[in-house]
């Protein structure tokens, strides 16, 4: 029972840590974040902290690592609840910009960009981990699920789909995320502005792309 109980604790500390390590890191920056702080947060001592995660860069890479999965499966779960079986690409493709709207531009995405970008040059590979392995492949399996809708006869035969891809997203996203990058994640968007940018990234693509 008590060898039970130690192995239960050990995965509720080690979420705790990354917990309060996300907050220390998206508030302060890598620099900034103390692993003092990140302890006494996370209810542990300092030595847990680093017997679970060796130091401090290893605690930075969880981190991004992690939260780069957990928004690659949110945009695979987007593509397939509003592409996959859609029958009207304008609507479809409205529903997707509308999904990513709502989930990249959630404060905590925002802030994590920003992290991502600002430690880019002193993590250079976790950091270009988070784009090959999180944005770019999400792209590369929206461009899977637009070949899809052109096999149906929504959209023209696509030459290049990743590129359309991130045509699409470039469309959805420029804006509001160029505009949080440089303003702060507390510049949000204008009531309707949101829908503005879905439907009009919807008729640009659909002219250039549409059946």
């Amino acid at each position: 029972m008590e060898q039970v109980e130690i192995e239960g604790r050990t995965p509720r500390k080690r979420r705790a840590i990354l917990a309060a390590a996300t907050t220390a890191f998206l508030q302060h920056g890598y620099l900034g974040a103390s692993m003092d702080e990140v302890a006494a947060n996370a209810g542990v001592s300092k030595q847990t902290v680093y017997k679970q995660f060796e130091n401090k860069e290893r605690l930075f890479a969880e981190i991004v690592l992690g939260t780069s999965d957990q928004l690659m499966d949110g945009l695979l779960q987007a593509y397939v609840d509003t592409l996959d079986g859609a029958a009207d690409a304008r609507e479809a493709l409205r529903a997707l910009a509308h999904r990513l709207l709502q989930n990249l531009t959630a404060d905590s995405v925002l802030q994590l960009r920003r992290l991502v970008i600002a430690e880019a040059d002193r993590f250079p590979e976790v950091c270009g981990a988070w784009f090959n392995q999180g944005f770019e492949q999400s792209l590369v399996a929206l461009g899977e699920a637009l070949t899809r809708l052109s096999d149906r006869g929504l959209l023209k035969e696509l030459d290049d789909p990743t590129l359309a891809a991130y045509q699409f997203a470039g469309l959805v996203m420029y804006k509001p995320m160029n505009r949080a990058m440089f303003a702060g994640t507390r510049q949000r968007p204008k009531p309707g502005e949101l829908d503005k940018l879905a439907d009009q990234a919807a008729d640009v693509f659909l002219a250039a792309y549409g059946a």
